[in-house]
């Protein structure tokens, strides 16, 4: 890190910026723009009511998310610093009543007449290499794709660096599928296809009550971070329940960059990654058709609004120069690895648990092994005291303040 990068910082943000006057302008404009969102998707051609629904429902977790703070690398950071499992106490609880809804819904296979699908990742080498990049990612670059949409809402600048890094580690990540995909893999496995939906449901429930009692002796989550996890469960199942899939966010940033690197002649229409069955159509149609996009887009308004509306609405930098420098390449290293392992803390932990299939569990250890890493880089981004251990007694930042 050159010394020129070291001192720079950057200018203080003007009291224009800030203020009840803009806020009520920007809550106005945030709600005009959700309204719009929501009419435009089911008016528009080939729309349909389901997808203005799911404006609504990405409008409640941008919600959720800010207003509980319900992080996940800040709760990857505290169990790997601290020791503190709080965090990963309030995911168990989640897990369990996604599980406990999700898993349900699956078993009928279809539900007013939508298809319920809940897929199983492969896990290879190339799952490996992407879940350990984005568990690095995350630690330099502020947060996962939640924690980057909802602390952007928030009036953190820093974690445009991170969005504008993950478009571009996504479309790199996409293009470079077929190597990845041409490597040595295990199928995907559910739970409920080696034992049935039954005895999956009950075995998933002992593990992470387990997972639940094991951290009782460690802070306990607080109520907050508890009544924000049950929401995330119920908000997710009815994203499977309106979408037939369950909530993701990573596709829609490889989707965005590969039609940017289209637009400007890189054509991405003749990579793999878009010429599966159900994807070779997708950079040509409207994005506003795309689900994830959709949903994305609500939660950055959603958490807006809530930032708004509960006054912690704070435009700021989010860090010198170095820190923004950490939120660029922490983005890409997280868009690189959420394509190569099919998700992020949302698609590959959270709705992939939830659903039964074993790769999330995988996920998560690699992720964490991953946080260790990027724990380590932290210090070079001015994100951590310089010579802290990461596993010292010193409190970290509270479990979710830290996006993601």
């Amino acid at each position: 890190m050159s010394s020129s990068l070291r001192r720079s910082s950057l200018p203080v943000l003007p009291v224009v910026f800030t203020g009840p006057g803009l806020n009520r302008l920007i809550a106005a404009a945030c709600i005009v723009a959700l309204v719009a969102l929501a009419a435009g998707v089911w008016l528009q051609p080939g729309g349909q009511w389901r997808l203005s629904a799911l404006a609504l429902v990405g409008a409640g977790i941008g919600a959720v998310l800010l207003l509980s703070s319900f992080g996940f690398a800040g709760a990857f950071r505290a169990l790997i610093q601290e020791r503190d499992a709080s965090g990963f106490r309030a995911h168990a609880a989640m897990l369990a009543l996604a599980s406990l809804l999700m898993l349900p819904m699956l078993a009928q296979g279809h539900l007013f007449g939508q298809a319920m699908r809940g897929d199983a990742t492969p896990v290879g080498i190339g799952f490996a290499v992407g879940a350990l990049l984005f568990g690095a990612g995350m630690q330099v670059g502020g947060g996962c794709a939640s924690g980057t949409l909802y602390s952007l809402g928030g009036g953190n600048g820093k974690l445009l660096g991170t969005l504008l890094g993950f478009v571009l580690g996504s479309a790199l990540g996409a293009w470079s599928m077929g190597f990845w995909w041409s490597l040595p893999s295990l199928p995907g496995v559910t739970l409920q296809g080696l034992i049935g939906f039954g005895p999956a449901l009950v075995l998933q429930l002992a593990v992470l009550g387990l997972i639940w009692r094991l951290g009782r002796g460690a802070k306990a989550p607080s109520r907050l971070l508890v009544a924000g996890g049950v929401a995330l469960a119920l908000l997710n199942s009815a994203t499977l329940l309106l979408a037939g899939k369950p909530w993701g966010e990573t596709s829609a940033f490889a989707l965005w960059g590969s039609k940017l690197f289209t637009a400007v002649g890189i054509d991405a229409h003749a990579w793999a990654y878009w010429q599966r069955p159900g994807f070779n159509t997708q950079l040509d149609r409207a994005t506003s058709l795309d689900i994830t996009s959709i949903m994305d887009v609500a939660i950055l308004l959603g958490a807006i609004l809530a930032a708004v509306g509960s006054g912690v609405f704070r435009p700021r930098w989010g860090g010198d120069l170095r820190a923004w420098a950490g939120a660029l390449l922490g983005g890409v290293a997280m868009g690189f690895g959420a394509r190569l392992s099919n998700g992020c803390n949302i698609g590959a932990y959270f709705s992939a648990i939830s659903v039964g299939s074993l790769s999330g569990w995988a996920w998560a250890l690699l992720a964490l092994a991953g946080s260790w890493m990027g724990i380590q880089l932290r210090p070079l981004f001015g994100l951590e005291p310089r010579g802290r251990r990461s596993w010292g007694r010193e409190r970290p930042s509270p479990v979710g303040v830290q996006a993601g």
